[in-house]
């Protein structure tokens, strides 16, 4: 099992370059950064009605931290979790994920999803209602891009006619395509089109299990056999924890840290390292 780490990445925390090389020095396989282009003043409260952690409003751009992450390391993984598809141009982020994948040496991740910020998709010109659609078409458009040479792609939502686009990824056929979410449309959306699923943060063990389970289960029915399954766990989880998670099939477990000045950042990434090495 591979061990990364999830955080926001802002100004107001340790500089990506940094976070980056202390993160490949102490052994972690992977970074994943999360995306919010911006957060609406009327809605800077979660759905149940608590408020937002002032870094969603503060997080850089996901493809420029990582780049920068890029420049800065030799074999640590680059993965976004996640990025807001239905929020991008699909031409324009085939074209991001190429160019990191690329650029990097073939170590971008694609963790990708609709989101939840309703009035934040509205102003991107995206009907929440059909966010899920959305997602499928562009999600098929940029392999398309990716794929071939002469990429055209026409569905209800996204259409365009033959195109030239290079780079293509350094992994072939494409980056890894881990889909986040726990709705009830999640698992079947993986296995048409995914390749993993990005479990939601602060799933429970128990909730977690299930989740595995049953689409371990619908990828066998469907002829699927490489469906992988990222899961997160807090900074606080013990070696039992982790041990239950290998036994379930969890290729990767990534911890979910708070954003911090450089010292306190590097003192967390001390004390997992004794985790993940015990």
């Amino acid at each position: 099992m591979k061990f990364g780490v999830s955080t926001f990445v802002t100004d107001e925390g340790i500089h990506p370059t940094e976070f980056a090389r202390a993160l490949e020095e102490r052994g972690f396989e992977s970074l994943f950064v999360p995306e919010h282009s911006h957060i609406p003043v009327n809605e800077q409260t979660w759905p149940d009605g608590s408020r937002l952690p002032r870094v969603y409003s503060r997080s850089l751009d996901p493809f420029v931290t990582l780049s920068a992450a890029a420049a800065v390391t030799e074999r640590l993984r680059l993965g976004t979790g996640i990025v807001l598809a239905v929020q991008r141009d699909p031409i324009t982020l085939a074209k991001e994920v190429a160019s990191l994948d690329h650029l990097s040496g073939g170590r971008m991740v694609l963790g990708i999803g609709s989101g939840w910020n309703r009035t934040e998709m509205r102003n991107h010109g995206t009907d929440p209602a059909t966010r899920l659609a959305l997602l499928r078409e562009r999600v098929l458009a940029m392999k398309e891009i990716w794929t071939k040479d002469e990429a055209e792609f026409h569905g209800r939502y996204v259409d365009f006619g033959p195109i030239l686009s290079w780079p293509k990824p350094k992994q072939r056929p494409h980056p890894p395509i881990l889909l986040g979410g726990g709705g009830p449309t999640t698992f079947a959306r993986i296995v048409e089109y995914g390749d993993g699923w990005l479990a939601p943060p602060g799933l429970s063990l128990d909730k977690l299990t299930h989740g595995v389970r049953a689409l371990q289960r619908l990828a066998r029915d469907r002829g699927r056999e490489d469906v992988s399954v990222t899961a997160y766990l807090s900074p606080g989880a013990e070696a039992a924890d982790v041990a239950r998670l290998a036994e379930l099939g969890v290729a990767r477990v990534l911890f979910g840290i708070d954003t911090a000045p450089r010292d306190e950042t590097l003192r967390t990434l001390d004390e997992l390292t004794k985790l993940i090495s015990s």
